[in-house]
């Protein structure tokens, strides 16, 4: 399974990101590895749990 993604270096070497199924939970890392570890969590955590307030992401087919 795959998950994407929007992260970025910020001036004080940190990475944040969020997962795009998600854009309003983000996490942070020390490195890109460490990013992607917390955002592996988040994804379990959203997949696995209702949790009220959680806004998604989702496609619409109208044709």
């Amino acid at each position: 399974m795959k998950a994407k993604f929007t992260y970025w270096k910020e001036s004080d070497g940190k990475y944040l990101g969020y997962l795009n199924s998600h854009p309003d939970h983000w996490t942070q890392g020390t490195d890109l590895n460490d990013l992607k570890a917390h955002l592996r969590d988040l994804h379990e955590m959203f997949s696995a749990e209702v949790i009220p307030g959680i806004r998604r992401v989702a496609e619409l087919v109208v044709a």
